[in-house]
C-alpha cells in the first residue's frame, strides 16, 4: 500500500520525508522511534491501516531495536539501486566533494562560480 502511495507522489515526497525525518532526529542517530515514523506517515498523509504499519514495521526494524533508519526505509520501499544510478550518485558525489571547499556540507554560489564557467 505505502509503496503505491508513494511512486503516485513520487520525489517530492521522498525528499520531504528525508527532511522531516533530519528535523525529528534530533540527536542525529539516523534513527526514528515507532512513534516518529508513524507520525511523519501522518504528516505527509501516507496514512496506512494499523495491522499494515506493523507488518511495515516488521520488515523496517529487522534487527528489533524499535527505531528505524531512513536508508532502510528507502531501500524497504524502491530496493537497491541499480549499478547505473550507484555509479551516477559516486559522480555526483565526488563533484560535490570537490565543490565544496571548506568542508561544511553547503555550497555557496560564489564556491560554484569559481569552478563552473557557463560561458
Amino acid at each position: 500500500i505505502l509503496r503505491k502511495t508513494l511512486s503516485k507522489r513520487g520525489v517530492r515526497v521522498i525528499t520531504g520525508l528525508g527532511k522531516y525525518f533530519r528535523n525529528v532526529d534530533k540527536t542525529r542517530s539516523g534513527f526514528l522511534s515507532r512513534a516518529d515514523f508513524k507520525e511523519a506517515l501522518k504528516v505527509f498523509h501516507l496514512e496506512i491501516p494499523e495491522g499494515d504499519f506493523e507488518s511495515l514495521w516488521l520488515v523496517l526494524d529487522d534487527s528489533k531495536s524499535d527505531k528505524v533508519e531512513y536508508g532502510e526505509f528507502i531501500r524497504a520501499v524502491f530496493g537497491e539501486m541499480n549499478e547505473y544510478r550507484k555509479a551516477f550518485v559516486r559522480k555526483v558525489s565526488f563533484a560535490y566533494m570537490k565543490l565544496d571547499f571548506n568542508k561544511t556540507g553547503s555550497v555557496p554560489m560564489v564556491d560554484i562560480s569559481k569552478c563552473y564557467c557557463a560561458k
